[in-house]
């Protein structure tokens, strides 16, 4: 397989898969989290060591409040019940994104299984909480801003890789493959500026139904990618 440090996920299709069982929705979002734990299955596997998911935009706060207080719920459950099988099977968890406006309970549990899982080195698990990329940006701005007019920083050295440590979170490395599920072919938002040169690729798959085959589609497409980040690709060797 062409090498994959970094795969990102954006979970759609919770809702409708839902809906289109004559469901509640929440049994959707509930639904998703055995695909959450088969794409960790795979990543061990196959030895990708850096996945992300989107699992809360900025954006979010605008559906119904009893469904996203029913989201975070649901996120506080699952680090209290995959606690042990994450050190088990020595997967990292850290969050990045907005804490200023999760609940107290959430954001306990997040700390905790952050603190527990530090040292876990087999798959590092980033969960895109509360996360806007442009709030993100605006906030690297901001920061940048702030330290030119303290004169802390020349304007002059702002460069990309200074924006992009700014911007960074936990060391990852930039995604390789960012895969939507459930059609959709946008990034609503997620990780604009890291996902520059990252391939895309949109499987009609709902997220609750997302199992091994859909992600063994998306890695063969990856790997018949060329990968020239703006350059030529290098000749074949003959």
């Amino acid at each position: 397989m062409k090498a994959l440090h970094h795969l990102a996920v954006i979970m759609d299709g919770n809702g409708r898969w839902a809906e289109r069982r004559g469901l509640p929705r929440w049994r959707g979002h509930e639904r998703g989290l055995g695909a959450v734990r088969r794409l960790c299955e795979a990543a061990c596997r196959l030895q990708i060591p850096c996945v992300s998911l989107f699992a809360f935009s900025s954006e979010n706060w605008k559906r119904p409040e009893t469904e996203v207080r029913f989201l975070f719920r649901l996120f506080r459950r699952y680090l209290g019940a995959e606690r042990e099988y994450l050190l088990a099977r020595g997967i990292r968890v850290s969050a990045f994104g907005r804490r200023d406006r999760l609940p107290r309970p959430v954001l306990e549990a997040l700390e905790r299984t952050e603190a527990e899982t530090r040292e876990c080195g087999r798959l590092h698990l980033r969960i895109a909480l509360d996360y806007g990329a442009r709030y993100e940006i605006a906030s690297a701005a901001r920061e940048l801003a702030g330290a030119a007019a303290r004169g802390e920083l020349d304007p002059g050295e702002i460069t990309e890789e200074r924006v992009s440590r700014v911007l960074g979170h936990d060391a990852a490395p930039d995604p390789d493959l960012v895969i939507r599920t459930a059609g959709e072919r946008r990034l609503s938002n997620f990780l604009l500026w890291q996902a520059a040169y990252s391939e895309l690729y949109f499987s009609p798959t709902l997220w609750p139904d997302f199992g091994d085959s859909d992600l063994d589609a998306a890695l063969a497409d990856y790997g018949r990618r060329t990968r020239k980040f703006g350059a030529l690709p290098l000749p074949e060797a003959r």
